[in-house]
């Protein structure tokens, strides 16, 4: 599948030439974030950090904009990381993995010593897991390239590669002769590298086409795409269709649509038509297998399902579709076709879309819509108090804490912070650990 890259510079998203020349440069990274995230992973890249421009607190001019991102999607971060300390901060604050480069490798090593940083990549494994490290195999004329591919050192790819794998999950090559050029990446040395490791690989740097796309992934290669999105030449929603295993399904896969909160919705197949109209329209699109035709969910009822975001599973056979339901999703009427009940299941989510519509569209006598910032504050306080002092049985805390919850969300709702935002931070505080 693709991986689509945001480099950041200066504080702008930039795409560099052989990772020197500016080509590009554009001030939108959360609205590429937003676009990005529907179709699969994303890489965010700090070059400035990866180049050492930063000040004295080790931050550079992408460092707010990088940790506003990172929550925004399924995101792996990379440039500079050189310390434990900083791959925790970094997969506390949102990124699932993380991208090692330089600090992963012994430049010189001594006859009989390891061409890798062995005691920092044990150190990472054990402080966030090896399932989140990625070791960048960047390579110039065969040779790994370190310090933002300023420099070489004398390992050659594919044996830098074969012991970097006992230490990640990924390796992320980048032909660095090929970034930003826009002619093909080199396909001998990816079908070498592919050949020599097990662990999951993903290709980079001067990939052009959706041909090549389609042609790497045959290979059992992820690809990381910058320059060819951002000037058109590949399209992210041709890139996510033709990277699909169509020989392994024929012409339908299988699609799971699920609630942002998790609830499984309904099942259904779509064809390459299907998954194009999906990403047309915003709305879940699948083939009939009885009347042998498209049909958009709810182009009949008006309970169509809003999409988020796609992600195809690890045989690229089936598909997960995340969507916001607008109505029952069952032609029976009910919220879910693996349930009766009509309703969606109560959670804090629900609530705040509640509490949210009360306040967008008030109604007469709504309560919700009468509260303002001063009373929810002391509603809280009096909530808590009860909770505490006065709930005696197991009944009284539940009916207690309901009424807690619910006057958190409204003041949650009127500081514009989600259920989310409260998760993430829970996250993090744990991640942190």
């Amino acid at each position: 599948m693709v991986i689509a890259s945001i480099d950041l510079k200066d504080g702008h998203v930039v795409q560099l030439k052989n990772g020197k020349d500016l080509v590009l440069q554009r001030d939108d990274a959360d609205a590429l974030m937003a676009e990005f995230d529907r179709y699969g992973e994303v890489a965010v890249i700090d070059l400035d950090q990866a180049l050492r421009n930063t000040d004295e607190k080790g931050n550079t001019k992408n460092t707010e904009l990088l940790k506003r991102l990172l929550r925004r999607g399924n995101v792996r971060v990379g440039g500079g990381i050189r310390s434990v300390k900083k791959a925790r901060e970094l997969v506390s604050l949102g990124a699932e993995k993380v991208i090692v480069g330089s600090a992963a490798w012994n430049p010189a090593p001594k006859p009989g010593e390891s061409v890798l940083n062995v005691a920092f990549l044990e150190e990472l494994n054990k402080a966030i897991g090896k399932q989140r490290v990625i070791v960048s195999v960047d390579a110039i004329h065969g040779k790994i390239a370190v310090k933002g591919w300023t420099e070489t050192v004398d390992i050659p790819l594919i044996d830098g590669a074969k012991e970097a794998e006992k230490y990640c999950s990924e390796l992320l090559f980048t032909c660095v002769e090929k970034e930003g050029c826009m002619q093909g990446t080199d396909m001998e040395a990816v079908r070498a590298l592919r050949s020599a490791v097990r662990c999951r690989v993903v290709a980079a740097g001067g990939v052009h086409s959706l041909e090549q796309v389609a042609e790497l992934e045959s290979l059992g290669c992820d690809v990381q795409l910058g320059m060819a999105l951002y000037t058109g030449a590949v399209r992210l929603p041709d890139a996510f269709i033709s990277c699909l295993n169509w020989k392994k399904t024929g012409d339908l896969i299988p699609v799971i649509a699920q609630s942002p909160a998790g609830e499984v919705l309904m099942t259904g197949y779509a064809n390459r038509e299907a998954f194009a109209r999906s990403f047309e329209t915003g709305k879940l699109t699948f083939y009939s297998r009885t009347r042998g035709a498209l049909w958009t969910k709810g182009e009949t009822s008006g309970h169509f399902l809003e999409l988020v975001r796609m992600r195809a599973d690890c045989d690229r056979d089936s598909v997960l579709a995340t969507v916001i339901p607008h109505g029952g999703v069952c032609h029976t009427g009910s919220f879910t076709c693996f349930g009766s009940d009509p309703d969606e299941k109560s959670s804090l989510e629900r609530l705040a879309a509640t509490i949210r519509e009360r306040f967008a569209n008030p109604r007469p006598g709504s309560y919700t819509a009468t509260l303002d910032a001063k009373r929810v504050r002391e509603k809280i306080m009096e909530e808590a108090e009860e909770l505490c002092d006065e709930a005696e049985t197991r009944d009284d805390v539940i009916w207690e804490a309901a009424d807690l919850l619910y006057f958190v969300s409204v003041l949650l709702h009127k500081e514009n912070v989600t259920w989310q935002d409260v998760y993430d931070e829970l996250d993090r505080r744990h991640k942190e650990k």
